[in-house]
């Protein structure tokens, strides 16, 4: 394939990451700080959050199967998920996190399943989109 049509299509691939809300300014950020010492800065970064981010999934899946629901301890996991997904721009995942909090607030426990779900698919629909990303820009 022609260098300028590879560019050309790992150029659409970003952008539309972008346009769809899935990114947000944060993840061109860490595209900054990416240089020739560090090539891969970026997708190592992501790949840390998302093995970061299976331990906080595991542990809010753990944590809503106890009864009575500690919705603290479901909001700190939460407010870690928010935080990590933040700081890589997952601008979807972040918007799902916020819902969920939400419903510990008003201390819904339900809301707060219905909430991880959309969450944990908002979280492997960005892995799946990012692993392609990084497969055709590498």
């Amino acid at each position: 394939m022609e260098l300028n049509q590879m560019k050309r299509q790992i150029n659409f691939a970003r952008n539309s990451l972008f346009e769809q809300g899935y990114l947000d300014e944060q993840f061109t950020q860490l595209e900054d700080l990416q240089d020739d010492a560090n090539p891969n800065f970026v997708e190592e970064i992501v790949t840390l959050f998302f093995s970061d981010s299976m331990r906080l999934i595991r542990n809010v899946e753990t944590a809503l199967e106890n009864y009575p629901t500690d919705f603290c301890k479901l909001d700190d996991y939460m407010h870690q998920f928010m935080g990590s997904s933040s700081s890589i721009g997952a601008k979807k995942v972040k918007e799902e996190c916020t819902q969920f909090q939400e419903c510990c607030r008003v201390r819904n426990t339900e809301g707060c399943r219905r909430a991880f779900q959309r969450v944990k698919q908002e979280h492997a629909t960005l892995k799946r989109k990012l692993e392609t990303y990084f497969q055709v820009s590498f």
